[in-house]
């Protein structure tokens, strides 16, 4: 199976950067701030989670006693590094927010992309 986002990417819907397609700082802008010695430091731009009516749910899981969120990913996305994905979309800071056992979890198609066929 395809990863949807490397798709995009190989398609050239995503902009290319130094992070591969499946990072969360895929397309992140870069800043310089001057450190306390006058040197430029340069450092990512910040990242805010995208507002949960962008995502277009595609399934719900409950999460199983002991499950990781690298886990869920792995089996729901082919991607255990993809976690950050379903943190985003059910509104997550850190993974551990969704590991209780019981947890709803939205899967969710990435940030913007509709369903196909335009279905919701």
């Amino acid at each position: 199976m395809t990863n949807p986002i490397e798709a995009l990417f190989g398609a050239g819907m995503l902009p290319r950067t130094d992070f591969p397609p499946n990072s969360r700082y895929h397309g992140a802008g870069l800043r310089v701030a001057k450190g306390c010695n006058g040197e430029p430091v340069p450092h990512l731009a910040r990242r805010f989670i995208p507002a949960a009516e962008r995502f277009q749910t595609t399934g719900e899981v409950r999460v199983r006693q002991g499950e990781r969120l690298d886990q869920l990913a792995h089996r729901l996305l082919g991607d255990p590094e993809a976690f950050w994905r379903l943190c985003d979309a059910n509104g997550a800071i850190w993974p551990e927010e969704l590991e209780a056992e019981g947890t709803r979890i939205r899967v969710t198609l990435p940030v913007d992309v509709a369903a196909p066929g335009g279905g919701g």
